[in-house]
């Protein structure tokens, strides 16, 4: 497994690390924990160094388990976030600060975080949503600044909304932000635009998640594919977007040459391919799944040309009517 440092915070982590959000047992619904033990332990083994969890991922049910399974081990790096107090994904513009991240309620998910983990530090705390109209507020720069003189975090992030990469720059230009979050894969690569060079200019560290698309880059969303009630993907895939998905990802498949079972290795590999990422975190609920991501690290970067026809897949649509 090779690493990467992850931006200005002094951190080295591994190119693949781990998504705990479908292990929380919320949204992704099946999750078993001794099957999430066995894929973290088997990640581990493998060279994952780096774990990305959330407060509101089972309501700490995942910040748990990674508790459970590696303890306070200083080898093991974990970034986690606090959740809007108006539980609301992604914010909306206009939100008052107040009423997602004011002072008190973010410090107090901070240490239920702690307390999660069984940690005395987090590695990285992030705030898990975002609006840019934030980052002139007094209050937040004050919040980010007690974080930092607590020494309760490493360092602090943010978690960009979903599709809104460029949400973010106003708060990094403050020098405040260590780390962002971001959705990167084949068919949205609209952080290439604007936020990597940003980032690479400033050395941001970029977590890059949703490489396979919430599955659609796994090859396995087909048209008659079916999910369990109450999960996040009826949504997702709503109306004719499954046979929409399954033609784009035989697409990717054949330019890259690969069976359309095996789109996942490209796909991560892709998202390696710009200097400015630092880790990408797939989702891995089996070590079967940690096995097969985590070999993408060892093929390295896509050759420049498969990279520059991969491109030419981006896919600009609606993802919320």
């Amino acid at each position: 497994m090779r690493t990467r440092r992850l931006g200005r915070t002094g951190l080295s982590v591994s190119e693949i690390g781990y998504g705990a959000w479908g292990i929380g047992k919320s949204q992704w619904v099946g999750a078993e924990d001794e099957v999430s033990i066995r894929a973290l332990k088997a990640a581990r083994e493998a060279g994952v160094n780096f774990y990305d969890t959330a407060l509101a991922y089972g309501s700490g049910h995942s910040e748990r388990l990674l508790r459970r399974v590696f303890g306070s081990s200083p080898e093991v790096i974990i970034a986690s976030k606090v959740p809007p107090k108006n539980y609301l994904w992604p914010a909306r513009a206009g939100t008052p600060l107040g009423e997602a991240f004011p002072r008190d309620y973010v410090l107090s998910g901070l240490d239920q975080t702690l307390g999660n983990l069984g940690r005395e530090r987090v590695d990285v705390i992030q705030f898990h949503v975002w609006s840019d109209e934030w980052a002139i507020l007094e209050e937040w720069r004050r919040t980010v600044e007690e974080i930092r003189a607590s020494g309760k975090a490493r360092a602090v992030g943010i978690s960009i909304n979903d599709h809104e990469p460029a949400n973010v720059l106003k708060a990094l230009e403050t020098g405040l932000v260590d780390t962002v979050q971001v959705i990167y894969n084949v068919f949205d690569q609209s952080p290439e635009d604007e936020l990597f060079p940003y980032c690479r200019k400033h050395d941001i560290g970029v977590i890059v998640r949703v490489p396979f698309d919430e599955g659609s880059l796994t090859g396995r969303i087909r048209p008659d594919a079916t999910f369990p009630s109450g999960d996040f993907r009826n949504f997702y895939f709503r109306g004719d977007r499954k046979r929409e998905v399954w033609e784009r990802a035989r697409a990717v498949a054949r330019e890259a040459g690969v069976a359309v079972e095996g789109l996942p290795r490209p796909a991560l590999r892709f998202c390696l391919s710009p200097e400015a990422v630092s880790t990408v975190i797939p989702g891995m609920r089996t070590p079967d799944h940690v096995a097969d991501n985590a070999a993408a690290s060892d093929e390295g970067p896509l050759p420049p040309d498969l990279l520059q026809r991969l491109r030419g897949h981006r896919w600009v649509r609606s993802y919320y009517e």
